[in-house]
């Protein structure tokens, strides 16, 4: 029987190659009549099983709704150490290779982490060779083995049911295109498998399936009942509203004429949305998006975003803590989804007007799942 539960909030300031990451410690330790808690490899092991979640930056809610998620699953479990790390912004890979190392020195049990890209390969490699059950969260690292397992969105499939959406909106009209995506100068997985999916929706060829813009700036897309597409260019955004705005701008100083925006995801749209708005673009142009958070959610109802991908990251961090916990109480591994190398917590297209043979939910719908609340 659990008697009583302590509670201790730790936080410090880690300086890694010039990069600040607020680290913060929670420790949620109960006494019982049990033996104590077993490790990974199923022998005992006395004290809390020890959780580090690193996400890319607490500055995208997505992430922050993925860390109260793990510190509710803490709580609940009673035995738990969890230590969160974040970034400064997205791409910062030295504090998570800061953080990954810091959890090895700790012993923690495991360590979920949304990679920022392959740079932090190696250091994940290390963790799991020193017996740290590795999983990462929303993003699948490329190689997809270089963790353990992966709870994510399958963000092709993501894309592609926007895009699907646009060409069904479009009714046969001419699309000229801006795509704004994540990263300009690393590559990450969800950023090409977004990107991909949305030009597959469409019908548009794609070619390199792990590279943003080398399709061909113009052609024929086939999805809806097709017509004629012009791709006016990528602008990166950093997953951030402020960014998002500022690749609009670029890519309508490129071509003005752009009415189909795809962004990474929804801080990003709204930030495209200011950019439109202030050019008076607005109302002539569809944006779509990834997320499906309940200020995204908000804005499909306000007609800014015309549709979402909805995805889970609360169910992600819900899932992750879970696996690490039974691996070292019982030594049971979670698998992946049949014909996956990851496990699929889902995505659900959000939008008001649906598109005759397309699954999809009302924004109505989606307020009451928003990041799997």
């Amino acid at each position: 029987m659990l008697n009583h539960t302590i509670f201790r909030s730790r936080r410090k300031t880690i300086f890694a190659l010039g990069a600040v990451s607020a680290i913060v410690s929670l420790t949620l330790a109960g006494c019982s009549s049990g033996t104590g808690t077993a490790g990974a490899t199923g022998t005992a092991d006395s004290g809390p099983v020890g959780i580090s979640l690193i996400v890319k930056t607490t500055t995208n809610p997505f992430f922050v709704a993925m860390e109260d998620a793990a510190k509710a699953e803490a709580t609940k479990s009673g035995n738990v150490s969890l230590t969160l790390a974040a970034g400064t912004k997205d791409g910062d890979s030295a504090t998570q290779i800061q953080a990954i190392e810091d959890a090895v020195s700790r012993g923690d049990k495991g360590i979920l982490i949304t990679p920022v890209d392959s740079t932090v390969n190696s250091a994940i490699e290390k963790a799991r060779s020193a017996g740290l059950y590795v999983i990462a969260l929303d993003t699948p690292p490329d190689p997809a083995d270089t963790v353990d397992i992966t709870f994510a969105t399958d963000n092709f499939a993501a894309g592609k049911a926007i895009g699907a959406w646009t060409a069904g909106q479009l009714g046969g009209k001419k699309a000229v295109i801006g795509l704004i995506d994540d990263l300009a100068n690393q590559v990450v997985s969800v950023d090409y498998n977004r990107d991909q999916g949305f030009l597959t929706g469409m019908g548009i060829p794609v070619n390199d399936a792990k590279k943003n813009g080398d399709e061909a700036p113009t052609g024929t897309y086939t999805g809806g009942t097709g017509g004629d597409y012009v791709i006016a260019g990528n602008a990166a955004s950093n997953g951030d509203q402020a960014d998002g705005r500022t690749a609009m701008e670029t890519l309508l100083s490129k071509n003005p004429d752009i009415n189909v925006v795809y962004a990474i995801n929804e801080p990003a749209a709204y930030g495209a949305y200011q950019a439109l708005k202030a050019a008076g673009k607005d109302q002539s142009v569809l944006l779509v998006a990834i997320d499906g958070g309940c200020t995204g959610v908000g804005q499909v109802t306000q007609g800014i975003i015309g549709a979402t991908s909805q995805q889970y990251p609360s169910q992600m961090a819900q899932l992750g803590m879970d696996a690490i916990v039974k691996l070292a109480t019982t030594g049971v591994k979670p698998t992946t989804t049949n014909g996956l190398d990851f496990f699929d917590t889902g995505s659900k297209l959000v939008t008001d007007k649906p598109v005759a043979g397309l699954p999809s939910i009302t924004s109505a719908e989606g307020t009451t799942t928003c990041w799997g609340k």
